[in-house]
């Protein structure tokens, strides 16, 4: 008969075996493309952490809050690399705040927002403001379905972008003169390109660290338009410090997590503190993605890439992170 002190001791040594090999860690992928480079960057310093890590498959935003809510106690580990702040504020509070999911320094920091134009058509007409584009005249420069619109290339549903756009659509009194398309953005954006192409007047909402900018670059190609004034749903001022105002804040994509890995895995909460990514880095990469490597293999090979180049800056992380458990 198997000895019930040597099978108890058993199962003690097993479940201490598996703590030391690490915590169970779900990354939660965004169903944007492009962020998937700086989730694998996360995801692979926790490996070489000594974590075991699975991915999701893509989910939208308010899925992913809902998910880092919903496991708020738990022992696991759940974390999203790609959260906007102050962008995304309002759908964390709106699943329980800082109660349900931490959130982490910087770890991209200055990433810009906002609506440009071709700066030929910029020129020809003396647009600098988005409000201009209240002027029928205007904003029919700008309609290529015939419907007397500008035609405004904008943000998916389910972003937040998409509330500010709408926001501002109300406040500036730009219903009747801008039409707000939404859709699949990589797929609207492809066909403003070609329509900046072949010469045709292009109007559109964008961020950085995305391609489009390598694609069509600000100051060369297009321009930012601003605003007459502030009227941001997050924010009472979006004016920045040198008085340049272009409608949105700058925001910062930081790591959130379940509330437990505070307490319950401080070497992991210390590394999301600590990680950072440089903007111009993910920029790059989604170039690289934009140019035909997009397939999940070529974002695994950028990962290695990164990590061999920076290999100095992870293990010091590494090393910070070990130290505070």
């Amino acid at each position: 008969m198997l000895n019930k002190k040597l099978l108890v001791g058993g199962l003690v040594s097993f479940a201490l075996a598996i703590n030391l090999f690490g915590a169970k860690v779900t990354a939660i992928k965004s169903n944007i493309a492009e962020e998937a480079f700086q989730m694998m960057v996360v995801s692979e310093v926790l490996k070489k952490m000594g974590h075991e890590v699975t991915e999701t498959n893509d989910i939208n935003y308010d899925i992913a809050y809902q998910t880092l809510a919903n496991n708020a106690d738990s022992k696991d580990v759940y974390f999203l690399a790609s959260t906007w702040d102050p962008l995304h504020s309002e759908k964390i509070k709106n699943v329980g705040g800082d109660k349900k999911i931490a959130k982490f320094s910087n770890f991209v920091s200055n990433c810009a927002q906002g609506y440009l134009i071709d700066k030929k058509t910029a020129q020809k007409y003396n647009i600098k403001y988005f409000n201009d584009l209240k002027d029928p005249k205007i904003a029919k420069v700008f309609d290529l379905d015939g419907n007397g619109k500008a035609d405004l290339t904008g943000c998916n549903a389910g972003w937040g972008c998409e509330k500010v756009v709408e926001h501002q659509l109300d406040v500036y009194g730009m219903r009747d003169t801008v039409e707000h398309k939404q859709g699949e953005y990589s797929a609207l954006i492809a066909n403003t390109i070609a329509n900046y192409k072949t010469g045709k007047p292009v109007l559109y909402y964008t961020w950085t660290p995305y391609w489009v900018s390598g694609k069509l670059v600000p100051g060369k190609d297009v321009v930012f338009l601003q605003v007459t004034h502030s009227a941001n749903p997050n924010t009472s001022s979006t004016k920045l410090p040198n008085g340049s105002d272009y409608g949105f804040n700058v925001n910062h994509q930081k790591i959130t997590a379940n509330a437990s890995v505070k307490t319950n895995h401080k070497d992991i909460a210390k590394l999301f503190d600590i990680m950072e990514i440089n903007v111009n880095d993910i920029s790059g990469q989604n170039m690289l993605m934009a140019n035909g490597q997009n397939k999940e293999k070529d974002i695994k090979r950028h990962v290695q890439s990164w990590m061999k180049t920076n290999e100095k800056k992870v293990n010091a992380w590494i090393k910070e992170a070990k130290a505070a458990k």
